[in-house]
């Protein structure tokens, strides 16, 4: 991307027994960790579409979808560190998109999570005409 910010949208898809609540609890887990890292900005996700009339203006907010805001460089850090988060959590996945490209982070294993990360990352870089960065 020629203007140095990157932005992933992360969307977390819960288990089939989840409820809002707690994909909202899991994506504050998720950005807190996220911000340990020295991205930009973490923020919740806001819908697309309008909220309906009379709602408040919390329930504009997507449950269980993140904002990362980061240079390019530490795009492919993000996706190590959200596939590793993920492990341990009651998700079925995390959908991540970039410039308008996505994959679906699950609980593949470690060795095809990384494949999918680097090649995710190589193509995004290769679009981009940036150096890709290391591991």
């Amino acid at each position: 991307m020629n203007t140095g910010v990157s932005r992933l949208t992360l969307d977390l898809a819960g288990a089939s027994d989840a409820d809002e609540e707690e994909l909202q609890s899991l994506g504050e887990q998720l950005r807190r960790a996220l911000l340990e890292l020295d991205v930009e900005d973490v923020q919740l996700a806001r819908r697309s579409a309008a909220a309906p009339e009379g709602a408040k203006p919390g329930e504009a907010l997507a449950v269980g979808a993140l904002v990362v805001t980061t240079v390019p460089l530490l795009v492919r850090q993000v996706l190590q560190l959200v596939d590793t988060w993920l492990r341990n959590r009651p998700l079925r996945g995390i959908k991540v998109e970039l410039d308008g490209e996505s994959i679906e982070l699950g609980h593949a294993s470690v060795e095809d999570q990384r494949r999918l990360i680097d090649a995710f990352v190589e193509a995004k870089t290769r679009q981009a005409g940036t150096a890709p960065s290391g591991e």
